[in-house]
């Protein structure tokens, strides 16, 4: 059947010329105002094959609202000032990220705060109306990398799984899998995360253009989330079968990158779409804002709802600009590495080097001890004078393994208190490392933690600096746990805060 939009009146095109030209001034202003954070999103979305999806959002956005035009023509724009709380949350957002020196609050809150204009600027029924595109906007938003390692951790687990089923035996520790024919790691790329991102994000515009019942859009949701990490877990086992059957790691590393990127996904998608598409329960020509009426309301003034939109968004970067430098000093000229009861400083020498990653640290330093009983360790300690951006301590990448280094995360283990332990892997080699950071008031081997504090040192004053100390060894003997040694290390060093002030000139 089809439906005819009946067009009850016209809203004046002065009306809508008033406020689409408040909303496009208050826009502009929320742009200017955070032009390095807009910049920061369009070289995400450019340069992370993870986020490339998100250049569509914007077009797809446009065309959502196109498609609701002639029925908002129903509706008559009024301020909303209930919307300057979604303003006020997207300040605060962002401010929590500028404190924690993390990009993604602030791009949320960026985000929010154009939401909230919209919303403020056009008021509630014409909202209502835009409900989806405005909410769509929220996948503009660059999350998702978190998922990189637990994604690692279960496709290791799964392939794990159909290699057993196969009749190919596996050992699984962390990330990587021995076969027979090899050593193969679950890298990043090949977590699946990039994949599954994106299918969320088409997976929702599907849910809303294609069905009306909520059961069948959840449903179909439900299998753009579960149906990727199981064709993940699949290809991954495909490639190491491949690897079996050729006896060649690299032939099955090559025709791995060829069945990702053009064949094997897109058949997922195909796949998908053609399960859902005797399910679509929504007319062509079905009216888009059947639910939503004219109510009458007069707004405010729209000028005072923008002004209040630009002095909410303006508060955060003044407060940020006035408090920037609250508790900073220079960075020490060098770093002197203690002196350890029962233990003597000794050159590095044999094994597999081994470095953390810190990027942007002001002062990076490591030395090699050794005791009576010939147990080597080694001690590392990072100095951030003040974090900033591409600065921070716990960015992503930074840690006992960085993104090139040859050592690679393998799993976590038990924590010494007020720290972090892991093991890391080079080609069969494996390492022990303990990692405390020292952030204002604290010592914690939690990142968030460590967000959190640099949060409150920035939003509150207090020192500046940012420290962290890693204590690292490598196994004695195959499936020898080095433990033993990073303790005894660990008791004769003495408190980790005090020695992360002193590395930093704070004693």
């Amino acid at each position: 059947m089809t439906t005819a939009v009946a067009i009850e009146r016209s809203t004046p095109a002065s009306a809508w010329r008033t406020h689409l030209t408040a909303l496009a001034g208050v826009a502009a202003a929320i742009l200017l105002l955070f032009l390095p954070d807009v910049a920061g999103l369009a070289a995400i979305w450019w340069d992370s094959p993870t986020f490339n999806h998100c250049l569509l959002i914007p077009p797809i956005i446009g065309w959502l609202v196109w498609q609701r035009a002639p029925e908002l023509a129903r509706l008559t724009p009024a301020a909303w000032a209930p919307g300057l709380v979604l303003v006020a949350l997207g300040a605060a957002s962002w401010l929590a990220g500028e404190a924690g020196s993390v990009a993604l609050p602030r791009q949320a809150g960026l985000i929010l705060m154009l939401q909230g204009a919209v919303i403020s600027c056009l008021g509630r029924d014409v909202a209502r109306g835009l409900l989806f595109p405005i909410a769509y906007a929220l996948f503009l938003i660059p999350l998702g990398a978190e998922l990189v390692p637990a994604m690692q951790t279960l496709t290791a687990q799964m392939v794990t799984g159909l290699l057993g089923a196969s009749g190919v035996p596996a050992h699984v520790e962390g990330v990587f899998i021995t076969t027979p024919v090899g050593y193969f790691e679950v890298a990043e790329a090949c977590a699946g995360v990039r994949f599954l991102v994106a299918m969320v994000a088409f997976g929702a515009l599907v849910a809303n253009v294609c069905f009306k019942a909520w059961p069948r859009r959840i449903a179909f949701l439900a299998a753009c989330v579960i149906v990727p990490i199981l064709a993940n877990a699949v290809r991954a086992w495909g490639t190491i079968t491949i690897a079996e059957q050729s006896g060649s790691v690299d032939f099955a590393a090559s025709f791995d990158h060829v069945l990702y990127g053009w064949f094997f996904f897109a058949l997922v998608i195909a796949l998908i779409m053609g399960a859902g598409w005797r399910f679509f329960d929504r007319a062509v020509d079905e009216p888009w804002l059947a639910n939503v009426e004219p109510s009458g309301r007069r707004g405010g003034s729209v000028s005072v709802v923008a002004g209040l939109i630009v002095a909410i968004a303006a508060l955060p970067v003044a407060w940020s600009q006035a408090v920037a430098f609250t508790g900073a000093q220079a960075a020490p000229a060098d770093i002197a590495m203690p002196a350890v009861p029962g233990w003597r400083q000794v050159a590095a020498s044999g094994g597999r080097p081994w470095q953390p990653h810190f990027a942007g640290a002001d002062l990076i330093r490591m030395a090699r001890y050794r005791d009576s009983a010939g147990r080597e360790v080694d001690l590392a300690i990072a100095v951030f004078a003040r974090q900033e951006e591409g600065r921070e301590l716990a960015d992503f990448g930074n840690g006992a393994a960085g993104p090139d280094s040859d050592w690679s995360w393998s799993a976590d283990a038990p924590a010494p208190p007020g720290g972090r332990a892991e093991r890391i892997a080079s080609h069969g080699l494996v390492r022990e490392v303990l990692s405390f950071y020292r952030v204002g008031d604290m010592l914690t081997g939690s990142r968030t933690g460590v967000r959190l504090e640099t949060m409150r040192v920035r939003l509150l004053g207090g020192p500046q600096r940012a420290v962290a100390v890693l204590i690292a060894a490598p196994e004695p003997a195959a499936g020898v746990s080095p433990r033993p040694a990073l303790d005894a290390f660990l008791a004769a060093l003495g408190p980790v805060d005090r020695l992360a002030d002193r590395a930093a000139g704070l004693e």
